[in-house]
């Protein structure tokens, strides 16, 4: 009998349908897709070695789980996964508040339409989708936001008293009777409201108010957290933790490729920029070393971790620079460059928490540095050491000189194709030296480029940013200036 044509209690026995409870429908689901080697974390990168396994072990185990890391790092997006492994469709009695089993209701409504009905008693189904409860912890979360209160309101239009089970009004607690409730952010809720927790976590019953009811809520509990040495607004209170059986803690991307895929995944790139804005490999590149030069800087605080995020809103923001200068140069299609980087600089500021040698420095002077840092990193896989040689070795000879005989070259931020790679071809040896390391054409500029700013960063030449216009030159040629200046 299919499920759309159930609808009564009577019909639901006659199916032969078996209520069970909801830990035991997630193992019993993640067992077949073990069996079947299939996953639901198909989404989810650089987990499959650590934290995937940590939460299939949990789920087999039937425990409540506590995702614990830094911000940025899918915990949320993995909470949000598990109804996948969910019945697709649960039923329940027709009107209840806290999704009653109409094989074994728990609420006082359930009992008695089974009482007065019986076997007519409606179904309703409830989609997989349905049974998910999310709740940010803030600090101003109440008890009988979780738990429920007395509702005065219906005491009044029912005429029941107060001391009558019937005036509760339920909080998302047991609204998610049956269901994955998900906290995050746990160590913001008040001590006393995580003591509320414990008789939910360990014996599965709640009780509001002082009434004298037991209800044996059927949850599974996922809860979410930063580091305690972290938050300096709270912490999870150890009676707590004690109570969550498997605590699981989750971490960045640990190499560049996958980190890549990250971000190429989780950017929502319009469908214009896709087709006519292409992202240089070195780029990505580019942009995953500033994130994790930003993870391990001196200048930003460790404990605060960078979220994946930064590397998502700076892909999108790099793209948006190329695009804005296409459109600007009349032009139908480009590729990325490090100049554009320079647009990237608002997605990161506002990410990165800096401690006190930061705040000296600002917020931008620092996005500066992480950009630098991470240039050279990625020149450096690609070109030697240009510090390694002397004169008569020296393979970027010939671009050296070029620059010491007061030669120089601009950049502008929003110049055309034309000009871009008009400007780069004046250097000397520029091109002959990429043409040397087994570089495809189409990337050729790109890493023209490149090698102008990896040598700016090991002080070869010198580099200066003026109303959107980079200036490259020879790096002892501005001092001579400046003394100039200074005489006159």
């Amino acid at each position: 009998m299919s499920i759309n044509t159930i609808k009564t209690l009577g019909e639901l026995k006659k199916s032969g349908y078996l209520p069970k409870s909801i830990k035991e429908e997630l193992r019993t689901n993640l067992i077949e897709q073990l069996k079947n080697k299939t996953s639901i974390f198909t989404g989810i990168q650089g987990f499959e070695d650590t934290v995937i396994p940590d939460i299939e072990r949990a789920i087999l185990s039937r425990h409540s789980i506590l995702l614990l890391g830094l911000r940025g790092q899918a915990k949320t997006k993995i909470a949000r996964l598990l109804t996948h492994l969910l019945d697709e469709y649960m039923p329940i009695i027709t009107g209840s508040e806290i999704n009653d089993d109409p094989l074994a209701p728990l609420s006082v409504f359930g009992k008695n339409l089974v009482e007065e009905l019986g076997d007519k008693t409606p179904v309703s189904w409830m989609h997989r989708s349905e049974r998910y409860v999310e709740k940010l912890a803030t600090p101003d979360v109440s008890i009988a936001d979780l738990k429920g209160d007395i509702d005065p309101i219906k005491a009044a239009v029912l005429k029941l008293p107060y001391s009558d089970e019937r005036v509760i009004h339920f909080g998302l607690v047991p609204r998610a009777n049956r269901c994955i409730f998900v906290i995050n952010e746990l160590p913001d809720l008040q001590a006393r409201i995580q003591v509320s927790l414990f008789n939910i976590l360990q014996e599965g019953d709640l009780q509001i108010r002082g009434f004298k009811l037991r209800l044996p809520l059927d949850i599974s509990f996922v809860f979410t957290a930063n580091p305690e040495d972290y938050t300096n607004r709270g912490s999870i209170i150890t009676p707590l933790k004690d109570r969550i059986q498997s605590q699981i803690l989750t971490h960045y991307p640990k190499n560049t490729s996958i980190a890549k895929e990250i971000t190429r995944s989780e950017a929502k790139l319009h469908q214009e920029q896709n087709s006519k804005v292409k992202v240089a490999e070195i780029h990505r590149d580019i942009l995953e070393e500033m994130v994790e030069s930003a993870r391990n800087s001196e200048y930003t605080d460790e404990k605060s971790g960078v979220s994946a995020r930064m590397s998502i809103t700076a892909l999108e923001n790099l793209v948006s620079t190329a695009e804005r200068r296409m459109i600007i140069n009349g032009e139908t299609e480009t590729t990325t460059r490090i100049t554009d980087f320079w647009g990237v600089i608002p997605s990161i500021t506002g990410k990165v928490e800096l401690i006190y040698e930061g705040e000296q420095e600002g917020s931008y002077l620092v996005a500066l540095k992480l950009l630098g840092r991470a240039i050279k990193k990625v020149f450096d896989g690609y070109f030697p050491n240009p510090e390694k040689y002397d004169k008569n070795k020296d393979p970027f000879g010939t671009i050296r000189i070029w620059f010491q005989s007061n030669n120089n070259i601009s950049l502008l931020i929003d110049s055309s194709q034309k000009d871009y790679k008009e400007e780069l071809s004046k250097v000397a040896g520029l091109s002959k030296f990429i043409s040397d390391r087994n570089i495809t054409e189409e990337q050729k500029f790109t890493f023209m480029e490149l090698v102008v700013h990896g040598l700016c960063e090991y002080e070869i030449i010198g580099r200066n940013f003026i109303e959107n216009t980079f200036d490259f030159g020879d790096q002892l040629s501005g001092i001579f200036d400046e003394d100039e200046d200074d005489e006159l």
